[in-house]
């Protein structure tokens, strides 16, 4: 079997592969969330976190809806695109209960 490259999969690897945006998407599988829940929740820094919503806003994975209340309430939520790969990160999930190790920490 011939494994060439193709280029969207290296493309979809690339966005995937950043630290934190899997779990990212995990967490907006439940539904919307706001910054703030998904900063304290998994324990990034805001900065990384803004970054990575950007990067799956413009991949079209994750939509920004903000709310034109006082104060202003802004939430993200997974698209067609996002909800699309459930079945994968689920599968994923499984594969790590299976395989992967925690790290213990020194």
């Amino acid at each position: 079997m011939d494994y060439a490259i193709c280029p969207k999969l290296e493309n979809a690897m690339g966005v995937l592969g950043q630290r934190w945006t899997g779990l990212i998407i995990y967490q907006l599988m439940a539904g919307p969330k706001r910054f703030c829940h998904l900063e304290s929740s998994m324990g990034v820094s805001g900065r990384v976190l803004s970054e990575r919503l950007k990067t799956l806003e413009k991949e079209g994975i994750v939509k920004r809806e903000v709310y034109p209340e006082t104060p202003v309430r802004i939430e993200y939520m997974l698209t067609d695109k996002g909800r699309a790969m459930e079945t994968f990160i689920n599968e994923l999930q499984k594969w790590a209960e299976a395989w992967s190790e925690v790290p213990q920490k020194v």
